[in-house]
């Protein structure tokens, strides 16, 4: 259900719940404050680490991870103990699956910025996907609602997708709701907004979000799929019959293709 979208927009030893030094407020969520990705760089060491950070984002991005890895290691060589650079290895680790690296390089980044906003989006989806409900929430929570954070709609969407992986519909598609309030060409949160309309019965709701989908940007394989099934559900063959035909046609050798030729529509 939920790798449509995998989000997620890339050593030294820490104990495992590292993260959880960073600086709380009473309601025991981090305070407010600037990424550190966002701060004015001081000095020639920063500024070179944060080029090397930002072109090992980009490797992640392409799936290279060994690259990745040593761009942040260069960035740390040239600015000891730059926060973004032990958050990019924990995003790298966290995409090879690596969970202990991930953990660790997570919460050196936190113990250096506890209070980043981007670093607790990621530490909270890592915490979510772990089994860490309770703190990866929280971390979600006090992303998006930091003033100084420009893309709260991406913690919205890991909140619910958090909430769907432990089967809280209702909750997960508030968060939705809130992600697509933000950033109408979330396709993320309105994939899975159609997701939960349909499980619902609202295949008219299903649909509708579907057309806006698609009418946004290129289908998936899943949305595609699911478009099928809302279509059959409403009695429309024609769209029935062009969903199909673009299984068919470009996701031939998709899972969705599978069930549909074997006629698996739930």
């Amino acid at each position: 259900m939920t790798r449509l979208f995998a989000t997620l927009s890339l050593p030294l030893f820490v104990l495992a719940l590292a993260g959880c030094n960073a600086t709380m407020n009473t309601a025991g969520t981090p305070l407010a404050d600037r990424p550190v990705a966002d701060t004015p760089v001081s000095g020639k060491g920063e500024a070179t680490a944060k080029v090397h950070v930002e072109l090992g984002a980009a490797y992640l991005q392409l799936g290279n991870y060994t690259v990745a890895l040593d761009e942040a290691r260069v960035a740390l060589q040239s600015q000891y103990n730059y926060a973004p650079a032990y958050h990019l290895m924990g995003l790298v680790y966290m995409a090879i699956d690596d969970t202990n690296l991930a953990r660790e390089n997570f919460g050196r980044a936190l113990e250096i910025a506890p209070n980043d906003p981007e670093f607790n989006n990621s530490y909270g989806w890592f915490q979510c996907t772990t089994g860490n409900v309770q703190d990866g929430l929280a971390r979600l929570s006090a992303s998006a609602r930091n003033p100084y954070y420009r893309t709260p709609t991406r913690p919205y969407t890991n909140a619910g997708l958090c909430h769907l992986r432990q089967g809280n519909d209702a909750a997960a598609e508030e968060e939705f709701r809130r992600a697509v309030q933000l950033d109408p060409a979330n396709h993320a949160a309105i994939y899975q907004l159609a997701g939960i309309a349909y499980r619902r019965g609202a295949y008219g709701t299903a649909n509708t979000l579907l057309v806006d989908l698609h009418q946004q940007g290129e289908p998936t394989p899943q949305s595609v799929w699911l478009g099928l099934r809302t279509a059959r559900r409403l009695g429309n063959r024609d769209a029935e019959a062009s969903y199909a035909a673009q299984l068919r046609g470009r996701f031939a050798d998709s899972p969705e293709y599978q069930s549909m030729i074997q006629g698996n529509y739930e």
